[in-house]
């Protein structure tokens, strides 16, 4: 389906929880956020059948995130499921690793088709600060290199000032067989709003330092908006998301689900439409299509990040 501005509207984000095991400092504060009740949350059942309305509309390509969605029980059984429903062209998931290893066969067996794992650092000490957690990096890396054998996997780093040396470190990652190294400039929301810019530009003056033959290329390596470069000696590819300073609306294709069932055209705003009110409601598929039509109808033309403070929202609760 086509918006408005004429963008082909394909891809869901299907955020199933706000928890996670992660304290992350641009994501929430070192305390954690009010959480949801169980009640607040869908069923997996109703995510479901959000799912089927977006199919009928035309989209066909589903992201599971969070929060951490891999702390939430049978994952697996919400993959197949979705798998499972006609039309279904992909389904991915988006962790932060510490919870992939033990449930990778199964995410496999489902039918998972790919993976992105969320890692700002390979220090030990910086990964504890950021994520105030006491994880080793290397069981993260353990996840990565378990997965990359059997899915396509991206890693995906934020760009921080106190990681610019992590940059290279992390680029490295793809020169292993089946990884994909993206880099993502940091949304002014939440926590993260307080934060200094960097940019995606400073990032590639540094991995060109290190690979001068560093240089775009024009393929197409899963359904987001990185734009990709290549470099002979790294097997995998370089990524960049950067909305902030180069921005990519025009070409946007997504929208986002909350754990809670609000349906956001544009993580930048907080307004949506209410799918678990109308499906504890009784609504059925056509009532459904219909809202999903008009978030997609709302949908606006660009985020307001450089004239507006972004969302008052966590970017646990919104699959950030």
């Amino acid at each position: 389906m086509t918006d408005r501005y004429g963008r082909n509207i394909r891809y869901l984000r299907l955020s199933l929880t706000d928890r996670c095991n992660l304290r992350c400092r641009y994501c929430m504060p070192a305390e954690g956020v009010a959480l949801c009740t169980h009640e607040d949350v869908l069923r997996y059942e109703e995510i479901v059948q959000i799912a089927r309305a977006a199919l009928a509309l035309g989209i066909d390509t589903f992201k599971l995130t969070g929060g951490e969605p891999l702390v939430r029980r049978d994952v697996p059984a919400l993959v197949s499921a979705l798998k499972a429903l006609p039309g279904t062209r992909q389904v991915t998931l988006t962790t932060n690793g510490l919870l992939l290893g033990d449930q990778l066969d199964a995410l496999v067996a489902a039918g998972l088709d790919a993976v992105n794992v969320s890692l700002d650092t390979l220090d030990d000490a910086q990964y504890h600060a950021l994520t105030r957690r006491d994880y080793p990096v290397a069981g993260v890396l353990d996840a990565v290199r378990a997965a990359a054998r059997v899915l396509p996997v991206k890693i995906n780093a934020v760009l921080l000032p106190e990681t610019a040396d992590q940059w290279v470190p992390l680029a490295r990652l793809a020169a292993d067989p089946g990884v994909d190294v993206r880099f993502i400039e940091q949304m002014p929301i939440g926590k993260g709003e307080a934060d200094p810019a960097v940019s995606a530009d400073r990032l590639l003056a540094a991995l060109r330092a290190v690979w001068p033959d560093l240089a775009p290329c024009a393929e197409r390596r899963g359904n987001g908006p990185a734009h990709y470069y290549r470099a002979a000696a790294l097997s995998g590819r370089i990524g960049c998301i950067d909305a902030v300073s180069h921005k990519f609306c025009a070409a946007c294709n997504r929208l986002r689900l909350t754990c809670t069932g609000m349906l956001r055209p544009c993580l930048c705003y907080d307004d949506g439409v209410d799918l678990r009110t109308l499906l504890r409601g009784g609504a059925g598929p056509d009532a459904l299509q219909a809202a999903i039509e008009a978030a997609i109808a709302a949908k606006p033309e660009a985020h307001c990040f450089a004239a507006c403070h972004g969302s008052e929202q966590t970017m646990n609760t919104i699959g950030g």
